[in-house]
């Protein structure tokens, strides 16, 4: 036993991990300015599948069985699953759109019972949301322990986890309930995670990890109160487990497993959840916390939080938070939009950030990366990190509302590529087909034809010039995504007295209207690709009527450059000495 302990610790701290590094959040009914449910996520990491797809409802054969897949998010590839994180899946069990006979496909790591029928979902790298209006977001935490996949042993890791309980369930808390008994049965491998888990009345949050037992795995839930919001970036933020709160639950081994490693000794008093699996913040400091002191700090401003804490166990930034304001749609995806502008972290300022106020941080070598950061590691040095990163892959808003069918109450409202240069665009969970643009196309390969290169592309060529380009970006940005909110009330009125007449009809009026808006998306965002390649050509501001504007660089960067010791003279200019 303690041969298996110490090869899954040492693993914990040697493996380089390829998950994702997200932000995640739930948003209550009262916490709304209309009463919806909002679950919100950013999916850090765009080398990997960044498509959307729409898994459909299917009927199954009594005595059928459900193949659980390894998923590359979650350790990366793996040559013995034909896993890559470039195509999370290949096969015939989740729709047309993964069937790929060209290509090697997915094996399964076990098997469940399936049942009679699943429910059609939204899926990336993990579940998003069904069509009785369940979501999920997910924030990949490190733990402890990081344990490898064990084919018939440990054969769930979050991703599928999100996939089955959408299949299977309408209520969070019936879905946090399924997920605790997978992760008991069939075992948990790879590494923390914190999974938002909402519907269209409350939301929940789910946090689980590997066991030291090599069998099984640990988890707790907590709900989040109503009126209030919850964030998470990527370490655990469930604290003292109450054991006797009907709002919380966890598994059932969970005590006896942590004091039999002694991890948590019962004379300290509760179990403290991130203490006992985690060493604490995810890379380096503040990797985590100052995102969650961002957003619970722009939404409560009252509460004066500090953006400094005595270290990654901080209890200062509650577990949720009622904000000062309610907020909508766009107040939620806005808060992914945010690099600390007009903090001293703002990521526009500063040498690296270049005349033009890029706030792209590029990773290297010098740089921490595993799951966890050593508490005792000495760095020589560290980049912030933002709510809005140029790696993203994709960020949604999911939208629950109660007073709606579910056809029509639940909205996916989904961006490609990074939060800060993307456009939230409405998929009712109702419809039964979604653009080809949004599932095609790979991150390694330069696709016109899929909706996320054409804002990677964008946001890239923002870095050329971005105190510039992102105000071209944010005027279309405002522009479509305002055109949407108000086209969306009137579609769920017209899509409500045809639901009351004939429900069937709805589905296709509803696709219609979600393809249109996506394709309107797609094709005005390319147009403002080849607008602005033409706009910033060698480094002018051209315009029809004024071409080859000499813009320069800002006042302060002739001071911070060479410029000012420029040949001014005919003079060889005399060195400086030095004392």
């Amino acid at each position: 036993m303690k041969s298996i302990f110490k090869a899954l610790v040492i693993v914990s701290f040697v493996v380089m991990s390829s998950s994702l590094a997200c932000t995640t959040m739930i948003i209550t009914k009262g916490a709304s300015k209309d009463g919806s449910v909002f679950v919100a996520h950013s999916d850090d990491s765009e080398m990997f599948d960044n498509r959307l797809v729409l898994v459909p409802a299917k009927d199954h054969k009594a005595g059928s069985l459900r193949a659980v897949y390894y998923d590359a998010s979650s350790l990366g590839n793996r040559a013995e699953f034909n896993a890559n994180v470039l195509q999370r899946y290949v096969g015939e069990d989740r729709g047309e759109v993964y069937k790929d006979k060209t290509k090697p496909q997915s094996i399964p790591l076990g098997f469940i019972p399936q049942v009679k029928h699943t429910y059609a979902y939204f899926e990336g790298n993990y579940g998003i949301m069904n069509e009785h209006q369940l979501m999920f977001g997910e924030a990949t935490n490190g733990a402890k322990i990081t344990a490898e996949p064990k084919p018939g042993k440990l054969l769930f890791y979050s991703s599928e986890l999100s996939r089955v309980a959408l299949e299977r369930t309408k209520t969070a808390r019936d879905a946090i309930a399924l997920i605790g008994e997978l992760i008991e049965t069939y075992g948990y491998y790879g590494t923390g995670e914190t999974l938002p888990v909402a519907d269209k009345n409350e939301g929940w949050v789910i946090e689980m990890a590997p066991s030291p037992e090599g069998k099984g795995g640990l988890w707790v839930a907590k709900r989040v109160p109503d009126g209030e919001i919850f964030v998470a970036a990527n370490e655990f933020r469930i604290r003292e487990i109450d054991t006797n709160s009907p709002d919380m639950l966890y598994s059932k081994n969970l005590h006896k497993i942590a004091k039999k490693y002694g991890w948590w000794n019962p004379k300290d008093g509760k179990l403290d959840w991130l203490r006992t699996v985690s060493e604490g913040e995810y890379s380096h400091p503040y990797y985590s916390l100052r995102r969650v002191w961002r957003v619970q700090d722009k939404l409560a401003p009252s509460m004066k939080l500090s953006p400094w804490a005595k270290d990654g166990f901080t209890s200062q930034y509650p577990f949720s938070i009622k904000p000062d304001k309610k907020l909508d749609v766009r107040d939620v995806i806005n808060l992914y939009r945010d690099y600390y502008q007009g903090t001293e972290f703002d990521q526009s300022k500063g040498i690296t950030a270049g005349p033009f106020g890029n706030p792209y941080r590029y990773p290297g070598s010098m740089d921490a990366g595993n799951d966890t950061g050593n508490p005792s590691a000495k760095l020589k040095g560290a980049w912030e990190r933002p709510l809005s990163i140029y790696r993203s892959g994709y960020s949604f808003v999911l939208q629950a509302r109660s007073w709606l069918p579910d056809p029509i109450g639940g909205i996916v409202w989904f961006g490609p590529d990074q939060p800060m240069s993307t456009v939230i665009t409405p998929f009712y969970v109702g419809i039964d087909s979604i653009p080809k643009s949004y599932y095609t196309g790979l991150s390694n390969k330069f696709d016109q034809k899929s909706a996320w290169w054409a804002f990677n592309f964008v946001a890239n060529w923002a870095g050329l010039k971005y105190s510039y380009i992102i105000e071209d970006i944010k005027q279309k940005q405002n522009e479509l995504e305002y055109t949407q909110l108000q086209s969306i009330k009137i579609m769920d009125k017209k899509a409500l007295a045809l639901y009351k007449q004939n429900p069937q009809k709805t589905k296709k009026l509803l696709s219609e209207y979600s393809n249109t808006q996506a394709n309107k998306v797609v094709d005005e965002w390319w147009s403002l690709a080849w607008y602005l390649v033409a706009k910033y050509s060698d480094g002018y501001v051209n315009e029809s009527n004024k071409m080859a504007q000499e813009v320069g660089y800002p006042k302060e960067w002739y001071k911070k450059s060479e410029w000012k010791n420029g040949p001014t003279g005919y003079e060889k200019p005399r060195k400086k000495t030095t004392k």
